[in-house]
């Protein structure tokens, strides 16, 4: 009987090689790593079926990439402050969507306020932990050489790594996904929150190295 088919975690690499390539553009005009994850994360839950948003990304000049960049850090902004209703127009976004088949305005973003975040969310602690691993993509650059041979960390199977809270995302406020704590934050140290109709500050909790 032959075995189950499975994908491994070179196939995942290759199939989100172009959001891979996003990032790095974004990380190249000067982007904050973690706003250009959010961002990248962003577009693939607005186009998930033919991510045509993605791939025509690493075509445009560093100009077009910039203006893209500060549309999905705009919608992510907003996000953050439950102000959707206030998102400006996202032109170059509702472009690259459409070419997806898919129409993406403000009114929409701020109907689907909850599904985004979840969406955005799922993404980053999904395969966005491959997409965003630069140690596995430097590995795949080296396979792709061919001067080496099968690499075990890429000939793994891909599973969806399970969520868990490590002691370095807890703060007076316990999230269940450090990817929530990611998008919440978008690459600042500190932000204003609303909870209860009150306002407070929030920072990723970093506890201080014990002394030997």
């Amino acid at each position: 009987m032959a075995a189950a088919a499975y994908l491994t975690v070179r196939d995942m690499l290759y199939f989100y090689c172009d959001a891979r390539n996003v990032y790095e553009r974004f990380i190249a005009i000067g982007s904050h790593p973690e706003q250009a994850r959010n961002a990248v994360a962003l577009l693939l839950w607005l186009d998930p079926a033919h991510h045509q948003a993605i791939r025509h990304l690493p075509s445009l000049n560093s100009g077009a990439i910039g203006l893209i960049a500060a549309e999905a850090n705009s919608i992510l902004e907003c996000l953050r402050l439950q102000s959707l209703v206030l998102l400006p127009p996202i032109p170059f976004i509702s472009a690259l969507c459409q070419e997806g088949g898919i129409e993406v305005d403000a009114a929409f973003l701020a109907f689907n306020q909850d599904l985004v975040v979840r969406g955005v969310t799922d993404i980053l602690d999904g395969v966005g932990a491959l997409i965003f691993d630069d140690h596995l993509y430097r590995l795949l650059r080296r396979y792709q050489t061919g001067l080496v041979g099968r690499l075990p960390e890429l000939e793994a199977p891909y599973t969806s790594r399970p969520v868990t809270v490590s002691e370095d995302c807890r703060s007076m406020i316990i999230f269940k996904s450090e990817a929530f704590v990611s998008l919440v934050l978008n690459g600042e140290p500190l932000v204003k929150i609303t909870i209860g109709h009150r306002q407070i500050w929030l920072r990723k909790y970093i506890p201080r190295p014990h002394n030997l």
